[in-house]
């Protein structure tokens, strides 16, 4: 124990420990020096904009730039941009970015999704209104027939063509609703009850 104490004072220990310190201020120095070459350090490139660039188009410019991508689907249709073309970016345009910095882009799909109608038949148009609107459905018009049942829905069509409950539509639909007006003429009371 004592050769050891007497080595921490002895000229060789403070001759090696400062050749310690001066390799180690050598190689930070070294190491700095080649981080800052090779990660661009301070040098930035400025994302573009890509809202509603079509996705061949986005591809240019990220390439200009010298940025990767990374595109990603959307499950919602945005009316306001053309279809598969850019709505979302992270990090946003103008950002400053390094280098080779990978892009993240959200792509508008082709159309609204489809959704179910749902079992409107003999329910009221008030009612039928709000469970066509809960899906994403509108109604467009309504039409009236001589039937029985006051503002309920007998029928329902679409661009002029019956449907039935569970077909599928496009979000935003417009339905038109074919409704009894309270009155029934004989012929149809004659054919009800033969029914």
């Amino acid at each position: 124990m004592r050769n050891f104490f007497n080595f921490l004072k002895s000229r060789v220990f403070f001759i090696q420990l400062g050749l310690a310190i001066v390799l180690l201020v050598v190689v930070s120095i070294f190491v700095l020096r080649w981080l800052s070459s090779t990660t661009n350090h301070g040098e930035f490139v400025e994302v573009p904009n890509f809202a509603k660039m079509s996705v061949p188009d986005m591809r240019k410019s990220a390439e200009a730039a010298k940025l990767r991508y990374e595109v990603l689907d959307s499950a919602n249709f945005n009316p306001e941009y053309p279809r598969f073309s850019i709505i979302e970016q992270n990090p946003p345009a103008g950002s400053k970015v390094k280098e080779n910095r990978k892009i993240y882009l959200t792509v508008n799909p082709s159309g609204y999704k489809k959704v179910s109608v749902p079992n409107i038949i003999q329910v009221t148009q008030r009612n039928a209104t709000s469970m066509l609107r809960a899906v994403g459905l509108d109604v467009q018009r309504v039409t009236y027939i001589d039937q029985l049942g006051k503002d309920m829905v007998y029928y329902i069509k679409y661009k002029g063509k019956q449907i039935k409950p569970g077909d599928k539509l496009p979000k935003t639909s417009k339905i038109e609703l074919v409704c009894g007006n309270g009155s029934i003429t004989d012929q149809a009371r004659v054919q009800a009850d033969s029914e």
